[in-house]
């Protein structure tokens, strides 16, 4: 039996241990609680010592509203199609070139704007900034869009501009007229109320980026380079704002894409000796051919999720993501293109009459290249999953991955570009860095730029990314008077000469 002094010690020993625990428990609580809420990207944005800048307000009048609509539709009805690069719509893009002289007088005339024509079609605005020494930076898009026809399926015709239950439908709404006129109606704007930016900027707007813009935007950028232009960022086309898009995630999250996937053309052929189609052989071209595709169908390129730029997207949805696994990315193709190398095959050709044998059969192949594999490394992949002398593979053409733009809260680009989403909008949303799955003219600025991004305030539910370049591409009305919003109020927020203090410090640890 212990005596009573013994009891009291063990008694204030139990105690203390038990309070050790408890704060213990509450400790890693908060920290746990303070780790979540750091990795909410907004927290940092919302909390910071923003420099003062005199901010106009977005308030336009109903005469005003219906102008933006009627510029919108009038540039959607010409049809700026291209074909290939060397199978343009030229009158088209003339005309193109007239409406925005008549949609944008105040841009046009004002000193503060000088105004180009490159290769002919494509369009370069240089504003002047009030202070030269700041860094200037550039928005891009392109005037061109993909053929659509009303046979397809469309429920207005693809030209049309026509309205239905608040919607403007017609080929451009979402790629890419929609940044053409959005950006320029929000400057004609800000020079109406008498604006006059601090940073100088440039507008670029390229006329076959559908086909490369290997004479829009490589022509503008031998301009900028000849004038020795250094960009301290640059914002083009790209991700959307996404609502109900990704499993797991509550709520509206902006994409702002960092980086863009690399690309590669692949051709398969296979030859054989023709004759007549009531001798055939036990394997003909087409089937031989039909075998080497199916292979590459049912061995997609290996999963790499967590070795891009996705891992940052996932890393700044950890607070909202209910449940999440890598096997859920690959059901939807939206989401598999985030998470590898995509495979595509996009035309098949043989044959040239029912009871002949083709000599020839040809497959062509895109692949969407995940940043973390090379275009070598692709076509070595090819070639081990074909695995047939038989077929013939060929690389039409091809290039890497881009590099990934910075995304951290001290990079200009990417938290000025947030804070304006933040800003022109009243629907609560989140920001994160994405990768681009298709490719922009924007890759053709990486020697005068080092951050890309690549962003559209679009608000996308499930199923309106297969609009891009499909039947029935549109946008609401409210959507488009966003975007210029979103303009209005990106041109005046990178006034802002340096980023604050982040508030990284406050709940890290």
């Amino acid at each position: 039996m212990a005596a009573p002094g013994t009891k009291s010690r063990l008694f204030r020993c139990v105690k203390s241990i038990l309070y050790a625990l408890l704060f213990i428990t509450i400790s890693i609580l908060t920290i746990a609680t303070l780790r979540t809420f750091s990795l909410n990207v907004n927290v940092g944005l919302q909390l910071a010592d923003w420099e003062k800048t005199n901010q106009i307000r977005f308030d336009i009048s109903q005469r005003q509203r219906e102008e933006v609509f009627t510029n919108f539709k009038e540039a959607i009805r010409i049809p700026t199609v291209s074909y290939s690069p060397t199978d343009i719509n030229a009158t088209a893009l003339h005309e193109f070139s007239r409406l925005l002289r008549k949609a944008f007088p105040t841009v046009f005339s004002s000193s503060l704007v000088q105004h180009e024509v490159v290769a002919d079609y494509s369009h370069l605005f240089t504003v002047q900034g009030s202070q030269p020494d700041l860094v200037p930076y550039m928005l891009l898009a392109h005037i061109d869009v993909v053929p659509a026809s009303e046979s397809d399926g469309w429920d207005a015709p693809p030209f049309s501009a026509k309205e239905i239950d608040n919607f403007i439908y017609g080929r451009g709404t979402l790629d890419d007229k929609e940044c053409v006129m959005g950006m320029l109606q929000a400057l004609e704007y800000l020079l109406l109320k008498g604006y006059r930016p601090q940073r100088g900027f440039y507008i670029g707007l390229g006329h076959d980026e559908e086909v490369s813009g290997l004479n829009g935007a490589l022509n503008i950028v031998r301009l900028l380079k000849q004038r020795n232009v250094h960009l301290s960022f640059l914002l083009d086309e790209g991700l959307l704002v996404v609502d109900g898009v990704m499993k797991g995630l509550d709520g509206p999250a902006a994409l702002i894409g960092v980086s863009e996937k690399g690309s590669a053309t692949v051709k398969l052929s296979v030859t054989s000796a023709p004759g007549h189609s009531s001798m055939p052989p036990r394997e003909s071209s087409i089937g031989i051919l039909a075998a080497a595709v199916k292979r590459l169908e049912d061995n997609p390129m290996p999963m790499l999720f967590g070795q891009g730029p996705e891992r940052g997207t996932f890393e700044h949805l950890a607070h909202k993501v209910r449940r999440f696994s890598r096997e859920l990315l690959a059901l939807k193709p939206e989401t598999n293109a985030f998470s590898r190398t995509t495979t595509a095959v996009t035309m098949f050709n043989a044959g040239v009459k029912v009871n002949v044998l083709p000599s020839v059969a040809e497959a062509y192949v895109n692949f969407r290249i995940h940043s973390a594999q090379s275009l070598q490394e692709v076509l070595d992949l090819v070639d081990s999953t074909v695995g047939d002398q038989r077929v013939k593979v060929e690389v039409v053409d091809g290039f890497d991955p881009l590099p990934v733009s910075s995304y951290s809260e001290t990079s200009y680009g990417f938290q000025i570009i947030k804070k304006s989403i933040l800003d022109s909008t009243l629907r609560p949303v989140i920001c994160f860095p994405g990768i681009c799955v298709a490719n922009t003219d924007s890759r053709h600025f990486k020697d005068l730029v080092a951050d890309i991004y690549r962003f559209i305030p679009i608000w996308a539910k499930a199923g309106d990314a297969q609009r891009i370049h499909g039947i029935n591409e549109r946008i609401s009305k409210k959507n488009y008077e966003d975007i210029v919003g979103f303009y209005f109020t990106l041109i005046q927020n990178c006034d802002v000469k340096e980023l604050p203090e982040t508030h990284s410090g406050v709940h890290e640890f």
